[in-house]
């Protein structure tokens, strides 16, 4: 990592730290893997498929055959952008330069992070270009560190998301009643069919809908509107310019593959491995479909813990108006 991001790292870190710190010692809380004997604790990156603790090492040199690779967080974590750093530096300094996705940025803000990215304008009027106050919401202080590196190592920066006033707009009446204007920044192929993922958001729907959002057709087709357009914006951006790819997004989304990777493979093949960054805050068995990987981190947010907090919580992201709030 550059000299200019360890003293960002460093702090980061003792900023995770102190935040934690107040939560009090407690016995610490274990996981383990349906059918496998063993447990796994915090701090642990869990190979589900081999069912065993492995290394951050080991774990680069078994990205190594993967060309896109999807990492999950809890948006309000701050470890899990930490993590996130650390991934994203040994991504680059084992195999040099790669594409870098993420969900906080929507397609109409490329033009902007390009220029960012590209050094042509300062810090504080990319925040204005994108709006981040308005439109991701979560703080930036979080997000900082990783958008640092990005940008002192040249990795492509690119936003993959649709715009949140268009998601917002499906949720409460459909995605019958797009403008043609809005319907050209979604997904031209949406697929509703996925029953696993139905269930899934289900789930959501009984949980967190509240206001406006009475209807779980719409509900259902806002959330695939968003991982659809996701997925195709990503398999663009391997199909223009081939080469690895990192996604960072809310786990929700990458959990058991159902909701952006599977969609990436209808579209195109490619080999994919997922990690998902989990709160360890009470015990858990870990189900060996839900990703390729797992890290278990401590449970510091000021949303969900635990088990709670790999729902799609990030569905209140649909509209401040309808009384959601943001969790993921």
């Amino acid at each position: 990592m550059k000299s200019i991001l360890i003293p960002l790292f460093i702090a980061a870190c003792a900023f995770a730290m102190g935040g934690c710190a107040a939560m009090g010692p407690k016995m610490p809380p274990l996981a383990s893997i349906e059918g496998v004997q063993g447990h796994f604790a915090e701090g642990r990156i869990v190979d589900l498929a081999n069912g065993k603790s492995i290394s951050f090492d080991e774990l680069m040199d078994q990205l190594q055959k993967k060309d896109l690779i999807f990492v999950g967080e809890v948006h309000d974590n701050p470890e899990h952008h930490l993590i996130e750093v650390q991934i994203l530096q040994g991504l680059t300094a084992c195999y040099g330069p790669l594409s870098v996705g993420m969900e906080f940025f929507d397609t109409t803000q490329q033009s902007a992070i390009a220029r960012y990215i590209g050094k042509e304008v300062s810090e504080t009027v990319f925040l204005k270009e994108v709006d981040w106050a308005k439109g991701w919401s979560f703080p930036y202080h979080f997000y900082r560190p990783l958008l640092l590196l990005a940008r002192e190592e040249g990795n492509p920066l690119i936003g993959i998301n649709v715009p949140n006033t268009v998601v917002r707009k499906v949720a409460r009446s459909g995605i019958e009643n797009l403008t043609p204007e809005e319907r050209t920044y979604v997904a031209e192929e949406i697929d509703l069919n996925n029953e696993a993922h139905r269930l899934y958001v289900t789930d959501v729907f009984k949980e967190h809908a509240h206001g406006q959002l009475k209807d779980f057709d719409h509900f259902y087709q806002a959330q695939c509107v968003w991982e659809e357009t996701m997925a195709q914006n990503i398999a663009l951006r391997l199909k223009e310019d081939p080469g690895r790819m990192v996604v960072f997004s809310g786990n929700g989304h990458i959990v058991e593959r159902f909701g952006i990777p599977d969609r990436v493979l209808r579209r195109m093949p490619v080999k994919m491995a997922t990690i998902l960054l989990y709160p360890l805050t009470e015990r858990l068995i870990l189900n060996k479909n839900m990703a390729d990987y797992v890290w278990l981190t401590g449970g510091c947010s000021a949303g969900g813990h635990g088990q709670r907090a790999m729902r799609l919580r990030k569905m209140g992201e649909m509209g401040k108006n309808e009384n959601i709030t943001r969790k993921n």
